[in-house]
């Protein structure tokens, strides 16, 4: 073979760069740093979050009407009291006595805006604090600041549920549940049939579990509504740990879509005068379903889809269907343990009641129901009679949604919830409304545009409202519930944020793939962003169906690594596409029986519609990146859409939830059913085929790098392995990393982040990233 001259080089060089240029191809000279790195690392939340002052946390509205909350200043965080009737707000206490005690005390020294505890109560009529400091209990008398260690061990009560009045709580020990005196610790034992794989309260939906019980106590802390769970022959998941020497087996009941057995759940109360007594419900077991979420507990453990009457001698309950279709109101005597239906409703996809809150609230003393349905298409609040279960009428309608109901004035006969859709702009905020029963009289009270968040008081007299967008800090206020502005608590100052380089995300809206539904979402662009430039696109996503990928319109001084993405030269976009929660029951339901599709059209079609819109978007160069629905979707994408992915980054996918657990496939995908019956055999096709991401590794292209934990509980690793298995004898190249003993939530490790951005910045941009960049050395 015979070499060129050297000097020949410079001639080819630029012969080939006209012949590049004539056939109209892009040549790209890009270099990302170590200081570009360190740039977007600056726009992490441990960076950006603590550059925010005069915010609130913490809300927690007093007996009187009074409110109590944290508010954030530039050198620390104060302890404010604010007086709605008197419209004054001012410090909760003398902070620099309270800190000069607390030091001698402690033995070291306490700042006054640094005090070592997030929360306080008040005692002996308001005229002492209580706090929990350092392991023990401190009580401060407010006149001398007198203060005195009252325990010298706080007990940690993480794993039980305490009663509303504080004097006692219950706790799981042996599948049987235990209460506990909180004044004097004894113990009291409330059940003893409980045993394994059918023991009360028990806290497992397979995907999530805990060790506290699952409970709902009455208002008079006299009863508790729970279950015994069911799980005899309920099919079990394992994991096993890495380390030197025999591993350690987990092993745990986990249900998956098309089991003949899952869990159930048999009703009881338990009645703690005069003497404890298990009360069975009248009534054969449910499938363990609620109608906002894949488990029958929030995070507190509260039962869901439970609600005591005031008087505590009622309990009221929604069982839902297997299939999360339909849904039966009912009402039981928490004494003899009859039930007594009033309502049912059936849909052809899915039921919900609501966006994280149940909606559907028993009034007894009228003998009412208001109940939450999107049988029009929205989601509307209608009122029923309850001992009759017939229709009085429908009290919210219009294209728009009831999304929360946060206070009933059964006296006054005016519902107050959130609500959207229903004001101009961004149909995600979230505005704050009451209604009379009868529909009249809707009546908006938070009228700026924007999100509102808002915390309502006890007696329903006050409301905090919380207002804010992606791109204006929030401004924090009180209101009577006629919208009038009381007291204004806080305005946030973001001056430090921006003068540490910060930029705004940029809210857009596109068209669906129908060319006809608006879509949202924002965008975000290097802080040293130039119009001339030329940059690749990621696309961030969260398919749902239970969410999408833009999450809260709330204002965040960082949302997750995407503004640091983009300082590495990216253009990030995220969009909430059909099949995803907020707006119509027709836009959620879009592919119900096929989670494949992953809103994946609409992605692209978004993209491109930005591309048309702005030269300096390549989107010729495209990567996705996503999370557990989102590692799901973004592999998917590579798989579907070849042509217009180039990389994706996936990390803990669901990626055939025929391995996912039972709800969530069965209420999104229906019920598991073969779809050639005749001649049926052990690979015969099914309803979930359209779903499976290992039957169309196949068509890999592009590059991919996928994720897991190995002792990830939630979305369980042969997820991934599936497709990994598929795409090995695909012949297929690809890239693995596997994340020993990590569960579900290593997405925001230092090495996974940095693997991401390495990931994209050589995979797109067709460079070398910095070496094992080192995250947290970087000089403020």
């Amino acid at each position: 073979m015979r070499f060129l001259p050297y000097r020949s080089f410079p001639l080819l060089i630029l012969l080939s760069s006209l012949i590049l240029i004539a056939s109209g191809c892009k040549i790209y000279s890009e270099k990302v740093s170590e200081e570009d790195y360190q740039r977007a690392e600056k726009m992490l939340s441990g960076h950006t979050n603590d550059l925010v002052h005069g915010t609130i946390a913490g809300e927690e509205w007093l007996d009187d009407d009074r409110l109590i909350y944290r508010h954030s200043l530039a050198d620390g965080t104060e302890f404010m009291m604010a007086d709605p009737e008197a419209r004054t707000k001012e410090r909760a206490f003398d902070h620099n006595r309270l800190a000069d005690v607390l030091s001698g005390m402690m033995g070291e020294d306490v700042e006054p805006l640094d005090l070592p505890f997030r929360s306080f109560d008040f005692t002996d009529g308001g005229e002492a604090i209580t706090f929990s400091a350092d392991g023990k209990e401190y009580q401060c008398e407010l006149t001398g600041y007198d203060c005195e260690i009252t325990r010298d061990e706080v007990r940690n009560y993480w794993n039980e549920s305490v009663s509303p009045d504080g004097k006692k709580s219950v706790f799981i020990r042996d599948h049987n549940l235990f209460m506990r005196n909180l004044e004097t610790g004894r113990v009291t034992q409330l059940t003893y049939d409980g045993r394994e794989n059918f023991g009360y309260a028990t806290n497992n939906a397979g995907w999530v579990k805990r060790d506290g019980p699952v409970v709902l106590w009455s208002p008079d802390s006299k009863r508790i509504s729970t279950f015994q769970q069911d799980a005899r022959g309920v099919g079990e998941m394992y994991l096993a740990s890495t380390k030197v020497g025999h591993p350690e087996l987990e092993a745990w009941k986990y249900p998956l879509p098309g089991d003949s057995v899952i869990f159930r759940i048999h009703r009881v109360v338990i009645n703690l005068e005069p003497a404890p007594k298990v009360v069975r419900l009248r009534k054969s077991p449910d499938p363990q379903r609620s109608t906002i979420t894949d488990h029958i507990a929030d995070w507190s453990g509260s039962f869901l889809d439970n609600e005591w009457s005031n008087d505590s001698n009622t309990l009221a309950f929604v069982t839902v269907s297997r299939d999360h279709q339909d849904v039966h109101l009912q009402t039981a005597n928490p004494t003899t343990g009859s039930v007594r239906s009033v309502l049912t409703e059936e849909t052809d996809t899915f039921f919900e009641s609501g966006n994280d809150m149940v909606n559907w609230h028993v009034l007894n003393e009228s003998n009412e129901v208001i109940w939450y349905s999107q049988r029009d298409n929205w989601g509307h609040l209608y009122l029923y009679d309850l001992q009759t279960g017939k229709l009085k009428n429908q009290i919210t309608s219009g294209d728009w949604n009831v999304n929360q109901v946060r206070h009933v004035d059964e006296d006054s006969r005016t519902i107050y919830f959130t609500g959207a859709v229903s004001e101009e702009g961004d149909p995600y905020f979230e505005y704050f409304y009451r209604v009379n029963f009868d529909g009249t009289e809707l009546r908006l009270l938070t009228p700026e545009e924007a999100h509102h968040e808002i915390e309502v008081s006890e007696s329903g007299n006050y409301f905090v409202d919380t207002r804010s967008t992606p791109t204006t800090p929030p401004t924090s206020v009180i209101r009577n519930m006629d919208g009038e502005v009381l007291v204004e608590l806080a305005s946030a100052d973001i001056s430090e944020l921006q003068a540490h380089g910060w930029v705004p995300p940029v809210p857009f809206s596109v068209k669906a793939r129908d060319g006809v539904t608006d879509l949202y979402g924002l965008m975000y662009k290097p802080s040293n962003f130039s119009s001339s430039e030329s940059y690749p696109v990621l696309n961030y996503i969260y398919p749902g169906p239970q969410t999408g990928s833009v999450g809260s319109r709330a204002f965040r001084a960082a949302r997750s690594d995407k503004q640091a993405l983009a300082e590495l030269g990216f253009i990030v976009v995220e969009v909430d596409a059909m099949g995803t929660p907020g707006r119509s029951k027709e836009f959620h339901d879009f592919y119900y029986g096929n989670m494949g599709d992953n809103g994946l059209p609409d992605q692209i079609t978004m993209i491109e519609q930005l591309g048309d819109r702005h030269s300096w978007m390549d989107i010729s160069r495209v990567g996705i990146f996503g999370h557990s629905g989102g590692g799901f979707a973004s592999t998917r994408a590579l798989f579907a859409y070849p042509g217009f992915y180039d990389v994706a980054v996936s990390g803990a996918g669901n990626h055939d939830n025929r391995n996912y657990a039972d709800p969530w496939g069965e209420k999104w995908q229906g019920l598991l059913k073969a779809t050639n019956i005749d001649g049926a055999t052990d690979d015969q096709s099914t309803n979930y085929d359209n779903q499976a991401n290992q039957l169309l590794a196949d068509s890999l292209e592009g590059k991919l790098l996928i994720t897991h934990g190995t002792l990830d509980s939630n979305v369980p690793p042969y997820n991934t392995l599936l497709v990994v298995n598929a795409l090995i004898e695909a012949n297929k190249d690809f890239d693995m990393i596997m994340f020993p003993n990590r569960g579900h939530g290593y997405y925001s490790e230092d090495y996974m982040m940095r693997k991401r951005w390495d990931y994209f910045v050589k995979h797109l941009k067709g460079v070398d990233p910095p070496k094992e960049y080192q995250f947290g050395g970087i000089d403020e």
